[in-house]
């Protein structure tokens, strides 16, 4: 049986995947999807970060762009000004928690990992920015290499695969075969849920989630409150928390190692359920 890699180095911080870790979502932007406008000081995100870590978070994800479709995108300085600053605060508050920041710019990478970020989170692959595989190879932090068909403008526009699964899992080899020739250790895989996938390609993935075991590294699961959530069962993402939980669960038990989610607690009693229920596997 194969088995991902457990341990991730984040900048001396250690993050083991033996059980499955949360990486709690702190949105900065006045327009993301769900969040969108609440962490508007940094006394509201420091409570809201403060809130995660004592639910279980083992890892706060900084975000100042808005990846929803059709966003539009901030410009640097703008992205920068949001960032910085509560990834110092949040490194100087709570120095054991593991920081990412969710940057497709390798300038905004490289300035949060100076500020006490250990992680990059990128949804574009290195696609929008040509510098941020470079740059994180050089920074030595861990990326985590998600799938996205074409941009956020344009993604949900008429996405269309032959083989959704296989289509990922050649993307997949490709990138990590890029990072490793480029010297970047420690890679996590995030086929992408929602970025340029229909809901039949969103289930599609979640059902064979663990066709990407053989590849050997960790698999995040982004399924928080997501459309294809909401609008499977019509309801708005407000609403979404419960059929969330559903599909983390799926993600579990198919071997995602890590959860990206907006509600931590429920995320950390998802995954103590699947511990109890994963101890009874060999009865």
């Amino acid at each position: 049986m194969l088995h991902p890699q457990k341990t991730i180095n984040c900048k001396g911080s250690l993050l083991l995947l033996e059980k499955p870790a949360i990486m709690g979502v702190l949105n900065l932007t006045p327009d993301s999807f769900f969040d969108g406008g609440k962490y508007a000081d940094l006394q509201s995100v420091l409570r809201q970060a403060e809130k995660m870590i004592q639910e279980g978070a083992a890892i706060l994800d900084v975000g100042g762009v808005s990846t929803r479709p059709g966003a539009a995108l901030p410009n640097l300085a703008t992205e920068l000004s949001r960032v910085i600053p509560v990834v110092e605060a949040l490194a100087s508050r709570f120095p054991e928690t593991i920081l990412s920041i969710d940057t497709f710019r390798a300038a905004v990478a490289r300035a949060a990992v100076e500020a006490g970020a250990g992680m990059v989170n990128d949804i574009s692959a290195g696609k929008l920015d040509p510098d941020l595989y470079a740059t994180v190879a050089e920074i030595q932090v861990p990326y985590v290499l998600m799938h996205m068909q074409n941009t956020p403008a344009t993604m949900q526009i008429n996405p269309e695969y032959g083989d959704v699964v296989l289509e990922v899992t050649d993307f997949f080899i490709r990138e990590i075969g890029v990072l490793r020739s480029l010297g970047v250790k420690d890679i996590m895989l995030d086929p992408g849920f929602g970025f340029g996938k229909l809901p039949e390609h969103n289930f599609r993935l979640l059902q064979m989630l663990d066709s990407f075991a053989f590849l050997e590294f960790p698999l995040l699961a982004g399924l928080s409150r997501k459309s294809m959530v909401y609008k499977t069962l019509g309801i708005t993402p407000e609403e979404a928390l419960n059929g969330t939980t559903a599909l983390n669960m799926v993600a579990l038990q198919r071997g995602a190692k890590l959860l990206r989610v907006h509600d931590v607690k429920e995320a950390r009693e998802t995954i103590a359920l699947f511990e109890q229920l994963d101890r009874f596997d060999s009865w």
